[in-house]
């Protein structure tokens, strides 16, 4: 990417938030009228994408989403509004939180439906990682996402490395 290089520079959080909204349609549902639960992570991976595209001003891809919760069903004809937000901002990748939400119209009130971390690495165009910015927080809400963000960090670091020793101890024959 053009002008992207080593040298720091920072962005607040405000500059990357993004947002979609969605209108739940039949063909987005299963057999009860609930959308399904892989559209809604579709939709959760492009409004993240949204937020790290913007952060780094690059493109990126998804390294993982973690801590998806369904916490209620969606159904056809609702308004699905979906919010992203960076997190933290590391050397090449971004922790992205996503905040899913229906809207009740006629009552002019929202509720909550899901919420998800995601990972993405920002990538020149052959695919090989760039330095993103850092991330300026300006609320006590930014900060300790800010925090929470590396502790995830830490967890998700220490499960790569079990589930890497765990793949070479059962060796080709883990699948049998």
């Amino acid at each position: 990417m053009e002008g992207m290089s080593d040298v720091a520079v920072a962005r607040a959080v405000a500059e990357s938030q993004s947002e979609r909204s969605e209108i739940v349609f039949p063909a987005d549902a299963n057999a009860l009228g609930n959308l399904f639960g892989g559209r809604l992570m579709q939709y959760i991976d492009l409004v993240g994408a949204m937020a790290a595209s913007r952060h780094a001003r690059a493109f990126t891809v998804t390294a993982s989403m973690d801590h998806l919760d369904f916490v209620a069903p969606v159904h056809v004809g609702d308004l699905l509004i979906l919010k992203a937000s960076v997190n933290r901002a590391f050397r090449t990748s971004m922790e992205v939180g996503v905040k899913a939400m229906v809207e009740d119209v006629r009552e002019q009130k929202l509720r909550h439906v899901s919420s998800a971390y995601l990972t993405y690495v920002a990538v020149d165009q052959q695919g090989h990682g760039l330095v993103v910015p850092q991330l300026i927080c300006e609320t006590d809400h930014q900060k300790r996402r800010y925090e929470d963000a590396g502790r995830r960090r830490e967890m998700r670091a220490g499960e790569t490395l079990r589930k890497k020793r765990l793949r070479e101890q059962l060796g080709s024959e883990w699948n049998v």
